[in-house]
């Protein structure tokens, strides 16, 4: 069946969050869910976004220290910046700073960066200077994709107190699967998709977005190669102080009978002999002979020192 796609409406809210809202409609009984979740799943993990992973301040060497003549400790500051949503095409990591004289309030509109990047939300709170004070920090803002946590102990930048970075430009995604009857034993499914993002993208952008990553990661699955078996034989190593019984090979029970006359009870006796010598057991024929030969092959990779009867 054709898919339909289908923008219905476009808000942006005074937070400066986008919400979009889209029906995909036409869909089989059972293929809602399964289209719905997927894209789901992708759009709130594997969509990436752009955060605020490092801040430097002069003479703070962790975020459990005050700065003099600032309202705010450390780790409100850092909380602060980590609400700051940037915009960038940059791959590579991003500088920025803040550079203020006191008193004053900083806001994200403060940062200043060496890179084209936009501050989506510039009003955003990052600290008040209550002092007649000079103030400069330095920012590395980074892209990447899910949350991203700070080790404690192994510190990214040097001199730079690590944060812990929130690529996840969609904030959230509802679906609502509806069956639309059209005639006796024929029904429709539609998919209702509300999508929120933090407005560095557009839920029109992460949905195009989430939809290219699962054609590419499934188009691996179109190519028949990548179905074909590879044979190859098991590689079974005797140690040389293991003993393997001949039960192991599963023989038939003449064959069988017939090696433990011959007082051959595990396969390390059983290599000692070459095919000739197996053969010429009392009342071993060739038949048996050759299932012997053919179950060592099979279960050990162990070939014995004539190939006479394979």
């Amino acid at each position: 069946m054709e898919l339909k796609f289908k923008s219905v409406k476009s808000t942006i809210n005074e937070s400066g969050t986008i919400t979009g809202s889209f029906l995909m409609s036409n869909l089989l009984v059972g293929q809602g869910l399964t289209i719905a979740n997927a894209l789901r799943r992708v759009l709130l993990s594997n969509i990436e976004g752009t955060s605020i992973t490092g801040i430097k301040i002069p003479n703070v060497v962790h975020e459990f220290s005050i700065i003099p003549g600032i309202r705010e400790d450390i780790l409100e500051i850092i909380l602060n910046l980590k609400q700051i949503v940037l915009k960038t095409e940059e791959p590579k990591k991003i500088y920025g700073k803040i550079k203020v004289k006191g008193p004053g309030i900083i806001t994200a509109n403060c940062l200043s960066f060496d890179n084209n990047v936009v501050i989506i939300n510039p009003n955003q709170y990052i600290a008040t200077v209550s002092q007649k004070i000079n103030i400069e920090l330095q920012i590395i803002a980074e892209t990447g994709i899910g949350y991203n946590p700070t080790d404690p102990v192994d510190q990214k930048f040097s001199d730079f107190i690590s944060i812990d970075a929130v690529f996840m430009p969609v904030i959230n995604v509802n679906y609502k699967i509806n069956n639309i009857y059209i005639s006796y034993n024929k029904t429709f499914e539609v998919i209702e998709f509300e999508i929120t993002t933090n407005g560095s993208i557009t839920p029109e952008e992460a949905l195009n977005k989430a939809s290219q990553k699962l054609i590419m990661w499934f188009s691996n699955f179109t190519n028949e190669k990548f179905f074909e078996p590879e044979l190859t034989q098991p590689e079974i190593n005797i140690e040389k102080n293991e003993i393997i019984l001949i039960e192991e090979l599963e023989l038939p029970i003449r064959a069988y009978n017939c090696l433990k006359r011959a007082g051959i009870n595990s396969i390390n006796e059983l290599t000692q002999y070459s095919e000739e010598e197996i053969s010429e057991i009392k009342n071993f024929g060739k038949k048996s002979a050759i299932e012997v030969f053919q179950a060592l092959k099979n279960k050990f990779n162990i070939t014995l020192s004539s190939s006479k009867f394979l």
